[in-house]
C-alpha cells in the first residue's frame, strides 16, 4: 500500500465532498427562486383562460375591440418574461450539475490511476471519523447521478412550458414539485454528515 497515493485521493475526496456541498447549497437556493415563477406561470394562464371565457362584446368594454389582443399580448408577454426567468434558472442548474459531474468524474479518474498503489484493504477500512474510500466515491457518484437526473427532467418539463399551452402551465407548480426527490437529498446531506469529521482532517 502507498500511503501517498492515499493522501491525494484522500485530498482529492475532500475536495469533491466541498464542492458538492456548496454546491447543494446553490441548488436548494435556485430551486427556492423557481417556485414562485412557477406559481406566477399559473396564474397567468389562469387569466388567459378568464379572458377567453369572457365575451367582451358583452360587457361595457365592447366599445375598445382592441383591448382583448392588447390584454391578450400582455399576458403572453407577461409568461415569456418568467419562462426566461427559469431558463436563466436551468442554466444555473447546468452550471451546477457540470460543476459536480466534473469533480466526481476527476477523483474517480485520480482513484483509477492509483489503483495499483491501494490494495482492498486500504480502500475498503472505515473508522470512526473517516469513511472508506470506496463508501466515499459511491456517495458521490450517487450524489452526481441525482443531480443529472434532477437536470435532465427539469429541463425536459421547462421545455414544454409555453404560452400557447395553457393546459400544462395552469399545473406548472404541481409538475415541478413532482420532480422533487427528498430521498436522494436526505442521503446526500446524511454524507456530508458522514464525512464531516474526515473534510475538516488532513
Amino acid at each position: 500500500m502507498s500511503k501517498p497515493a492515499l493522501l491525494t485521493v484522500h485530498q482529492a475526496l475532500r475536495k469533491s465532498f466541498q464542492n458538492l456541498e456548496n454546491n447543494q447549497k446553490t441548488w436548494a437556493s435556485v430551486l427556492a427562486e423557481c417556485t414562485p415563477l412557477m406559481a406566477s406561470l399559473e396564474n397567468l394562464a389562469e387569466q388567459s383562460r378568464a379572458l377567453s371565457n369572457i365575451q367582451l362584446s358583452d360587457t361595457p368594454l365592447k366599445d375598445f375591440p382592441e383591448v382583448e389582443d392588447l390584454l391578450r399580448f400582455k399576458l403572453s408577454q407577461a409568461m415569456d418574461t418568467v419562462l426566461c426567468k427559469l431558463h436563466q434558472n436551468m442554466a444555473s442548474f447546468q452550471s451546477l450539475r457540470d460543476s459536480i459531474s466534473n469533480q466526481v468524474s476527476t477523483v474517480v479518474q485520480l482513484y483509477e490511476q492509483n489503483l495499483d498503489s491501494l490494495d482492498l484493504a486500504t480502500v475498503t477500512e472505515r473508522s470512526a471519523v473517516i469513511p472508506s474510500v470506496v463508501d466515499m466515491l459511491e456517495w458521490l457518484q450517487d450524489a452526481e447521478r441525482h443531480y443529472r437526473q434532477q437536470f435532465m427532467r427539469r429541463k425536459i418539463l421547462l421545455h414544454a412550458l409555453s404560452s400557447d399551452n395553457l393546459k400544462i402551465l395552469g399545473s406548472a407548480t404541481t409538475k415541478w414539485k413532482d420532480l422533487e426527490n427528498p430521498r436522494a437529498e436526505d442521503q446526500i446531506t446524511d454524507a456530508l454528515c458522514k464525512v464531516s469529521f474526515f473534510m475538516e482532517s488532513k
